[in-house]
């Protein structure tokens, strides 16, 4: 076998480690009109729903209960549990979420998007995915 370049699969734990272990993270909702992506630094609340309808500005907690895992050479993590707005209705359609990092300053971690939605007077849960290599919601192969 040839000797192949690589980023170990530990180093990836490692800094996956720190960015998510013990961390308080929070998901906020973004409208389908919001720009927001990849090159956001931070959490922002320009294009968030609005504070109305049992929704607050910033977002739910993301349970945050799992550390980065490591399966191979592929680092993964996930919330611990799904994140729920109940009696809730939505200020408009919204199709991202954002999550970030509230000890960390709001950094963000990551953006996720989804088939528009719109709520009314009803429960909008984020079902997180099984916390491995395959589907983690955070994935460095």
């Amino acid at each position: 076998m040839a000797n192949a370049q690589a980023i170990t699969g530990v180093a990836k734990q490692a800094a996956l480690g720190a960015i998510v272990d013990g961390k308080t993270l929070k998901m906020a909702l973004y409208l389908a009109s919001a720009t927001t992506n990849g090159s956001n630094t931070v959490y922002t609340s320009t294009g968030e729903l609005a504070a109305t309808g049992n929704y607050t500005a910033g977002g739910n907690s993301a349970t945050n209960a799992n550390t980065a895992g490591l399966t191979g050479t592929t680092a993964y993590w996930t919330p611990s549990a799904s994140v729920q707005w109940t009696s809730f209705t939505s200020s408009g359609a919204f199709d991202a979420a954002m999550l970030y990092s509230t000890t960390d300053s709001n950094r963000a971690l990551a953006v996720y998007t989804f088939g528009s939605q719109s709520v009314t007077g009803g429960t909008f849960t984020l079902t997180m995915p099984t916390n491995d290599s395959s589907t983690g919601l955070i994935r460095l192969a």
